[in-house]
């Protein structure tokens, strides 16, 4: 019997969208019809590559009327914020620039008696498992440079934004990319692992929860298949007595409630000095406290349902444990009327938290964070530290000297000053910790979706 993948809409708890899962055969025929495109794919100039890359990209930017709405059905982003294709096209962009220097071969002697050189060679099939919060730009990061590298792609999405692979993957092939060279697939968990314990692919990067990573690489025990792994977050920002404080509120009261929260470095804790500590909370509060609850598709909301009723219960029953154990809810529920009890959740700013609750240990992935107040660099430290995850961490000052040095002892992927919730894509995006291994975008991200290959070449002479 054929199983279903179902997306239920938080929009209204309606079925959005089914498709019927690929039983194992079928889904291993397919990629194996991918592997044989490869070498062709990869033949061609690289140039060639990178231009078909930007026409698929550029195809996909005109599905804006149809893709925007569709993701607000699916997972509930507003439609005000439009879509997701400003840093797709930034990102594809970048890494079509550097690529060539980036797989440049290093020549190490080039002489009438040798040639040595180190080459990049695609690893072949990538199989990328994409995340319904950010959908097309989390999947960018990995889909852009693997095809630009000469692998070719099988991308695979989160049951909560089913129609995203599927979209993305018609835009790349009617500007040009080969069809066999990228492809969507619709798979259970079981199929999943199975092809991959099958080593049906030379490369698996998985953006998702810790359980999920923890699964993937049970799957591929023994394989040495080679892992990407963006996972949980729970990101800090500190602001320190030297910050601009209303730039502070403004971008980390976003960075906390953009996307219902639903965002890998989202901030979820929040440290401030005690000289600014009052004056923060009480404007915090006020920004959080403006925000319009209600249907994504509606032009005038401002946040919308979190993706599943069962995602936005868990951030309720971590707000009520936080607050049975003294924490303070700042917010008024009596300003969001539209909190339905389901996946629609009003924000919430808390105090008087402490690192014994799970509000501020554990992730939340919604609207809610809890802000301790510090008095040094030290305490600051020592909080954010204690943490399982290290995605990125927001310092707030205005000296770079006094920045760079706490960030160096963040046990973190990133570190910004006066900025936060940001993907640079010249910078590596990685993590460490439960968060994940390897890492995306840069040169770097280049280098993890290719390997190395070295050739010694002696020349004989009479």
């Amino acid at each position: 019997m054929t199983k279903t993948i179902t997306c239920i809409s938080p929009v209204d708890g309606s079925v959005f969208a089914e498709r019927p899962a690929l039983p194992f055969d079928e889904a291993a025929a397919a990629i194996a019809d991918c592997r044989a495109a490869q070498k062709e794919w990869a033949a061609r100039p690289l140039a060639d590559r990178v231009a078909l890359v930007n026409k698929g990209v550029a195809r996909l930017v005109e599905m804006t009327d149809e893709a925007v709405p569709e993701i607000a059905r699916m997972m509930g982003r507003p439609v005000r914020y439009g879509g997701e294709f400003g840093g797709v096209v930034e990102r594809a962009d970048y890494m079509g620039e550097i690529a060539a220097e980036a797989l440049a071969p290093i020549v190490i002697e080039k002489s009438d008696q040798f040639e040595r050189r180190i080459i990049r060679e695609p690893h072949g099939v990538v199989f990328v498992v994409a995340p319904w919060n950010y959908p097309y730009l989390t999947a960018i990061n990995t889909v852009a440079p693997a095809l630009i590298a000469g692998n070719v792609v099988v991308i695979k999405h989160a049951s909560q934004t089913l129609l995203a692979g599927e979209r993305m993957v018609q835009a790349f092939t009617e500007a040009g990319v080969p069809e066999d060279v990228f492809i969507n697939l619709f798979l259970d968990h079981e199929t999943t692992s199975a092809l991959i314990g099958a080593r049906a692919f030379d490369f698996i990067n998985f953006t998702g929860s810790v359980g999920g990573g923890q699964a993937m690489e049970r799957a591929a025990a023994g394989t040495f298949t080679p892992l990407g792994l963006e996972l949980g977050g729970k990101d800090p920002a500190y602001v320190m007595e030297d910050a601009d404080l209303d730039a502070a509120v403004a971008t980390l009261v976003d960075a906390g409630m953009y996307n219902s929260g639903q965002c890998c470095c989202g901030i979820e804790r929040i440290y401030v000095h005690e000289s600014l500590y009052d004056a923060f909370v009480e404007k915090a509060v006020a920004t959080v406290s403006d925000y319009k609850l209600g249907n994504p598709l509606d032009e005038a909301t401002t946040l919308g349902p979190m993706a599943h009723k069962r995602f936005a219960a868990e951030v309720r029953a971590q707000v009520a444990e936080a607050v049975a154990d003294g924490a303070t809810a700042m917010i008024d529920p009596a300003l969001f009327p539209e909190d339905d009890g389901g996946a629609y959740l009003m924000p919430q700013v808390l105090t008087g938290v402490t690192h014994d609750m799970r509000v501020m240990r554990d992730e939340s992935f919604g609207p809610v964070f809890g802000i301790m107040k510090v008095s040094n660099d030290d305490e600051a430290l020592e909080l954010m530290n204690d943490c399982q995850y290290g995605l990125t961490a927001s310092l707030w000052t205005q000296d770079a000297a006094r920045a760079a040095a706490i960030g160096a002892q963040i046990e973190t992927g990133t570190v910004f000053m006066n900025r936060a919730d940001y993907l640079d894509p010249a910078l590596c995006w990685t993590g460490c910790k439960d968060t994940g291994r390897g890492g995306s975008l840069s040169v770097i991200g280049f280098q993890n979706l290719t390997r190395p290959k070295s050739y010694h070449l002696k020349k004989v002479t009479a």
